[in-house]
């Protein structure tokens, strides 16, 4: 009998790459994203997530050597799966990598990564995180065919895109945003059955995070551009407060 997992309570992760897209935009030290860990981190933040791109347009290389250093939390790495990268995960041994699509072009990932697409050239760069004791995740769109590759290639964890779900919310599409909760829905329970860990982010924001926040599949939510936003109108701290309160609200916990 297939039985639903029970509801226990929900990860907060919050990225903190547009701390540093401040930051960069006018160079120095401030403001200091590793500081903005410390503090969503006090707010009930339950880890820290971190891109690194291949241009280094936000976070940057000691960024990623201090959070590891640091934060005290578990670290989620997010970057392509290129060489270049799987090395510096494997210098720095965060606790989990989440490889994503990454374009140069693209201001914000864009979409799943296609792993059914790709499974060769995928499977060598997640051996090796995993031989190094890092936990893979995978970002994907929610589709069977891609819960499935991830399921064969042997990823720790799968992330739901949930950039389509929050654009159908914020155009008043009532229809779309029904079919997207399906989706989603039926990825949750599909990853959960294979074993793989949920977890689901892109976009989220006070009134979207409930939905995710109900499906007891869903272990984890990252977000981290709606957050960094409050932040300027509210502090950081009151920011991912409210996000907590509205998850453990919705979890029921």
């Amino acid at each position: 009998m297939d039985r639903r997992p029970e509801i226990s309570r929900q990860r907060l992760g919050v990225n903190i790459d547009h701390v540093a897209t401040v930051r960069n935009a006018r160079g120095g030290k401030h403001p200091d994203p590793v500081r903005a860990a410390h503090m969503a981190i006090a707010a009930g933040a339950d880890g820290i997530t971190a891109h690194l791109r291949e241009d280094r347009r936000h976070i940057v290389d000691n960024d990623i050597a201090r959070l590891k250093a640091e934060i005290g939390r578990p670290l989620n790495l997010e970057m392509a799966a290129t060489p270049e990268m799987v090395a510096i995960a494997l210098k720095h041994l965060p606790n989990a990598c989440c490889l994503v699509p990454e374009k140069r072009e693209e201001r914000t990932t864009e979409g799943g990564l296609d792993v059914a697409g790709q499974e060769m050239a995928l499977l060598p760069q997640i051996a090796a995180l995993k031989a190094a004791g890092i936990r893979v995740s995978l970002f994907i769109e929610p589709d069977a065919r891609a819960i499935e590759a991830a399921a064969r290639l042997g990823a720790d964890i799968v992330e739901l895109h949930t950039g389509t779900y929050c654009e159908q919310a914020l155009e008043g599409d009532a229809a779309g945003l029904a079919h997207e909760l399906e989706r989603l829905t039926a990825a949750a329970r599909l990853a959960a059955v294979a074993r793989i860990e949920v977890h689901a982010g892109h976009g989220l924001t006070y009134d979207t995070v409930s939905a995710l926040a109900r499906m007891p599949e869903v272990v984890e939510l990252n977000i981290g551009h709606f957050l960094v936003g409050e932040a300027i109108f509210g502090g950081l701290d009151a920011a991912v407060r409210r996000m907590r309160v509205l998850m453990d609200e919705a979890r029921g916990s």
